[in-house]
């Protein structure tokens, strides 16, 4: 598997110096700095490749491999306002992408929120930082910070009552962080959102139904997959973070099921799939090897890490903790294993993305992490002992 480290960009605190010493060879990034809905030039891509490629001048031995995320816009996953517009910019990023020799591009379609948390520097017994989801505190910011229209309905009466009592002995600044985590959104992201911001683009999904958000996916992909299809570019769909509706919002990604509908709806090897265990390890039927021997010839991205389910629970929402790599719920040995399998079948296929890019993703903040700044999640030292754990796991499996 290609070993492969998400960089933020320049504004990243580990630099590509640091990332070299980590032992990975490949680099994921993207241009955050763009908003979203508009085209990436070449002359914006080319400037990322020579920061990841020759920074300061100096060859790094690193490639930009993987592009995470182009982001899908708001217009189009509601298909409201200037949703064209959005695709055509959408198709441009591609060709662009292409004609600078990059090929995996990475994306979501979970509405208004990215991968959401509750606590992003969560202590652990050992005395490192974990990012955590505890279903209580979600209750608390949805029923009584944001105070969504409705959001009740959407748990047991035992839940709604234990989260008032909750939000009653916090304080402001606690109520205050507890809101700041949840509206994060994805780390390096421009959208820092207010609670009007949220609510406001909560309006727009309030009669959007699971049925309808997949149909405008699969829409969206039916516009761009021909135009990655002729490039020899592979789109790979991130799982939905967690793997359940939060704020009464759709989720369509969040199952092998859903996989294997989107997938047969636009069948074509440039409309694929991101495995990402830890999201979709959040859910109690899970089965990684499972995804990987029905769907693994459609994998085109790898996000290898691992979630304990823990604390409270209602409706098959699930409180968890992000684990260390080789821990957690997933079997991340079989996983890796069936993974391994299915690049010798590409191999063997004479495929030319034989070789899977994959990264750690997330880790504990350890050691001299606690210390220095990081993007929530993606600390040096925790990642780097996750990407060392994986590494040899994958030797095991050769």
């Amino acid at each position: 598997m290609k070993q492969t480290w998400r960089w933020f960009g320049p504004s990243d605190a580990i630099s590509i110096g640091e990332i070299r010493q980590t032992g990975a060879s490949g680099i994921v990034s993207a241009l955050h700095h763009i908003p979203t809905g508009e085209a990436w030039s070449v002359e914006h891509i080319k400037e990322r490749q020579q920061q990841i490629e020759q920074p300061g001048g100096v060859p790094s031995g690193l490639t930009w491999d993987v592009v995470e995320s182009v982001p899908v816009s708001e217009a189009i996953k509601s298909q409201t306002g200037p949703m064209r517009q959005h695709i055509e910019a959408y198709k441009t990023s591609l060709r662009n992408l292409a004609e600078c020799g990059i090929h995996t591009v990475c994306y979501n379609f979970m509405p208004v929120l990215d991968w959401t948390r509750t606590d992003l520097s969560h202590q652990l017994p050992n005395g490192g930082h974990a990012m955590r989801f505890d279903l209580v505190d979600f209750v608390v910011f949805d029923c009584f910070i944001l105070c969504r229209k409705g959001a009740e309905q959407d748990y047991s009466a035992e839940t709604v009552e234990t989260a008032q009592a909750r939000f009653a002995d916090l304080g402001d600044g606690d109520r205050l962080k507890l809101s700041n985590n949840i509206v994060a959104g994805l780390p390096g992201a421009n959208d820092n959102w207010s609670l009007e911001d949220v609510n406001r683009n909560l309006d727009a999904y309030v009669d959007v139904t699971p049925e309808m958000l997949r149909s405008n996916l699969v829409d969206f992909l039916s516009e761009v997959v021909p135009t990655a299809e002729d490039l020899g570019i592979r789109l790979c769909c991130h799982p939905d973070d967690p793997p359940f509706s939060l704020l009464g919002l759709p989720r369509v990604m969040s199952t092998q099921r859903d996989y294997a509908t989107v997938l047969d709806a636009v069948d074509s090897p440039a409309n694929g799939a991101t495995l990402c265990t830890g999201s979709l390890g959040v859910a109690k039927d899970f089965d990684p090897v499972s995804f990987v021997t029905q769907l693994g010839h459609r994998i085109h991205f790898v996000h290898l890490r691992n979630t304990v389910r823990d604390g409270p629970s209602d409706n098959n929402r699930h409180s968890f903790s992000e684990s260390e790599h080789l821990a957690g719920d997933t079997d991340m040995v079989a996983t890796i294993r069936a993974l391994v399998a299915e690049e010798k079948r590409r191999r063997d296929q004479g495929r030319s993305d034989h070789e899977i890019p994959m990264r750690p993703d997330h880790g504990h903040a350890l050691l001299s992490d606690l210390t220095r700044p990081s993007q929530p999640g993606y600390p040096l030292i925790g990642r780097m002992r996750g990407l060392a754990e994986l590494r040899g796991v994958i030797h095991g499996c050769i």
